[in-house]
């Protein structure tokens, strides 16, 4: 299915270090905005921030392992494979450290994927929509690896909302949920205080009284979370549940990345609809704002930001390519992009 095409000025701006951090990093963000139904990649180039947007219908998470990138969508996940042979041949020369480019996807259904992440060579999708983890199979449209405790069986209810993995060490470590409920959509109306963090190996909720959470992250030792719905980036004891704010984001806080010291958090503005009721975050919906914006976890600090300004109301996750500094990226609707489609072909024997 082609996404419909719809015009947007997109207009973004930055803070003034943001070229230099990424540059200093060596790395690409990559950033999914199902709202304009794009996969944007973010890179430095020390003077000035370059963006690309490329056309998927209705992405949501993205995995990244050296070998290329996952992007779930609305019925599909697609894969894009790494060529860095081909990058090196691309025009103007020398221009590009990596390309990435759609070579094949797997049909699920629309089964509300969220999160994504590789544990080995499998990758693991948070099926919304069946409130479980799930696989992919040749023969399926996905094959159930977990679920929490409290869901009784399989159905296409979004019973909890499950939206988040964290993956530590190669294996599914925690899940972030809205809800522990167990009735169709019932995690809506308990959303403000019914959010949770769960272990995968034992199943057990660690942390409880969360506000519409995402994004679970382990890193140096450290499980973060957003707590979402009060604009809160926040680092917990999953041994006894103790949360501490690191800092208080201006959006509604959905997708994390986190690299060293620094942490990228995704942001987003909340939509005028009853649904909101009591999120505290909505309150001043006048004052949320849209981009990415930078984290020191040591300072609990904001140190910059990138903010779309108009065009983009809504992000969804937010990944790094560390030690890429220049990708070309050519999606499955390439010819949607500004970037030019590219046809790889196998030599002639």
């Amino acid at each position: 299915m082609t996404p419909k095409e719809e015009k947007r000025d997109i207009h973004f701006a930055y803070s003034d270090n943001m070229p230099n951090l990424f540059a200093e990093q060596k790395s690409t963000l990559l950033v999914s905005t199902y709202n304009t139904g794009n996969l944007v990649t973010v890179s430095g180039t020390g003077r000035s921030l370059s963006l690309s947007f490329h056309t998927f219908d209705r992405p949501m998470g993205v995995a990244v392992k050296p070998s290329g990138i996952a992007v779930a969508t609305r019925n599909q996940v697609w894969f894009l494979r790494s060529a860095p042979d081909i990058a090196a041949k691309l025009t103007p020369r020398g221009q590009y450290d990596a390309s990435f480019l759609a070579r094949y996807s797997h049909f699920t259904g629309d089964i509300r994927c969220h999160e994504i992440g590789w544990i080995g060579k499998e990758l693991w999708i948070v099926n919304t929509r069946f409130s479980c983890l799930c696989t992919l199979h040749p023969s399926y449209h996905f094959a159930p690896r977990w679920r929490p405790r409290f869901i009784s069986d399989l159905a296409p209810e979004d019973r909890c909302h499950l939206n988040g993995l964290a993956v530590v060490d190669g294996q599914a470590r925690y899940v972030s949920a809205m809800s522990e409920t167990n009735s169709a959509e019932g995690w809506r109306s308990v959303k403000v205080t019914g959010g949770c963090l769960i272990e995968v190996a034992s199943g057990e909720t660690v942390v409880r009284g969360l506000t519409m959470p995402h994004s679970p992250r382990v890193s140096e030792g450290q499980l973060y979370v957003l707590n979402s719905g009060a604009g809160r980036l926040e680092r917990v004891d999953p041994s006894n549940g103790h949360r501490d704010i690191v800092c208080n984001l201006p959006g509604y806080a959905r997708g994390l990345a986190i690299c060293g010291s620094l942490a990228f958090v995704g942001l987003s503005r909340v939509r005028t609809s009853s649904a909101w009721d009591g999120v505290p975050i909505a309150a001043h919906p006048e004052k949320l704002k849209c981009g990415v914006w930078v984290v020191d976890l040591g300072k609990g600090a904001l140190i910059g930001h990138l903010e779309f300004v108009s065009g983009v109301d809504e992000l969804f996750d937010v990944q790094l390519l560390l030690g890429i500094t220049s990708p070309f990226v050519s999606g499955p609707l390439a010819d949607h992009d500004s970037s030019y489609p590219l046809w790889t072909v196998m030599p002639s024997r």
